[in-house]
Order: structure tokens, then sequence, then C-alpha cells
């Protein structure tokens, strides 16, 4: 199980600070780059991130505010796809931001912050599952599309398909589903997904063309529902 956290989490859209970080450095003056536009990632991006949490571990106060507005929005997103909790998402994003804040020392740079950052928001949904799986259940867990619903009125433009979006998703396998989201939603690569997720780029790209292949069927049948009769009756 992944460590316990030790400091408070940080508010989403409030400055965050480090206790005890020292002034901050050059190296964190750049303007943080948007990251609510998944597949907008480029190679300068990754590494400005990368500056960012490494000025952080050596108690840069700016630099750690600016490594979690550039990378919240794709950690929310990330828990939110694989909890199929977008409600339950910014609590499990601020348990990211506390594990990964007081390992930041540790970080040595050798993966891009981000992927590293993700594999912690992974390993921060795998430690709430196991914590559930020993509660008892008192009520069945809510599904993708109530669960949209309830963070975007029905009036908002294209609700109904972000919806669609959820309820497919949420017929994946999970060990699928965590592959397309990391490369198709969050824009990673395969070897960066692979880091993230524990397991190797083969993997990775096996899962995704499932994925693909079972969204692709998903879809079909929701056109034509007598598609999906055909494709059960032939396996």
């Amino acid at each position: 199980m992944c460590p316990a956290p030790t400091m408070n989490p940080p508010a989403r859209g409030a400055r965050r600070a480090v206790p005890g970080a020292v002034p901050h450095t050059p190296a964190a003056t750049a303007r943080a780059p948007e990251s609510g536009s998944p597949g907008v990632r480029s190679a300068h991006r990754d590494r400005q991130i990368t500056a960012w949490a490494l000025a952080a571990g050596s108690g840069d106060r700016e630099a750690a505010e600016r490594f979690v507005h550039a990378t919240y929005d794709d950690v929310r997103r990330f828990v939110a796809h694989l909890t199929a909790d977008v409600p339950g998402a910014d609590d499990l994003a601020q348990e990211t931001y506390l594990r990964a804040l007081t390992s930041l020392a540790k970080f040595a740079g050798r993966s891009c912050a981000r992927t590293w950052l993700l594999s912690i928001a992974r390993c921060v949904v795998i430690d709430r599952y196991r914590g559930a799986a020993a509660r008892p259940r008192l009520a069945d867990t809510t599904d993708w599309q109530s669960a949209a619903e309830r963070a975007q009125p029905r009036q908002l433009p294209g609700f109904d398909e972000g919806v669609a979006v959820f309820d497919a998703l949420g017929a994946l396998d999970p060990a699928r589903r965590q592959a397309f989201v990391l490369t198709q939603v969050l824009g990673l690569s395969y070897a960066e997904a692979a880091d993230a997720a524990g397991c190797p780029v083969g993997t990775v790209r096996s899962r995704v063309a499932r994925a693909r292949r079972d969204l692709t069927a998903v879809w079909l049948a929701d056109r034509d529902p007598g598609l999906l009769l055909v494709r059960a009756a032939s396996r």
C-alpha cells in the first residue's frame, strides 16, 4: 500500500503552498501551461512540469504551486475515469497531491513528473478500492451516468455526448479503461502509460486496441441493438 499522507490537501482553485518551503527561484517564474485540454501535450510542457517538480522537491513554494496547477485537471480526469465517481474525483486528486508533495524530495526526474504523478494517482485509487472492499456495503455504487448528471446540468451543450462516453468507458474492463484513458484521453505515450500503470508497453498497446474494439461494439450496439445480439451469437 502506498504511504499515508502527512499534510493537508491543496484546495482546488486556490494558491497551494508547501509548509516550510523556501522563497521561489527563477526556475519557477515561467507561466504554467494549461492542463485542461487533453491531448495538447509537448516535450517542452513535460520538461517544464518536471522542472517545477524538481524545484518543488528542493523547497520552492512557487514551483510547487505551478506544478499542482499545471497537472491538477489531468489527475482529476484520470481518477474520475478510473473510479466512475466524478463528484468524488476532487477528494482522490487531493489525496494524490498529498502523497506527491510529501514525496517530491525523493523525485529524481528520471521520468516525466506527470507520469510519476499519475502513477501515484493510480495507487490512490487502488487503495480506495481496497478500503471500500473491506467495509460493509451500504448502497449500490453510483453509475457513470448519474455521476455525470450531478457534475453537469443536462441542458448544457455536449451533455448527452459526455454521458455516452462515460457509459461506454464504464463498460470497459478496468485495465483496458485505464490504458485507454492514459493514452487517448490524457495523451500519454505508450511508454509513459506503461510507467504509470506499472506494466509492459506491449500490454498497454494490447489493452488500448481491445478497448477501442469494445468501445466500437458499444457505440454500434447503441445505434442498432441487433448488432449486439449478432456479435454475442458469433462468439
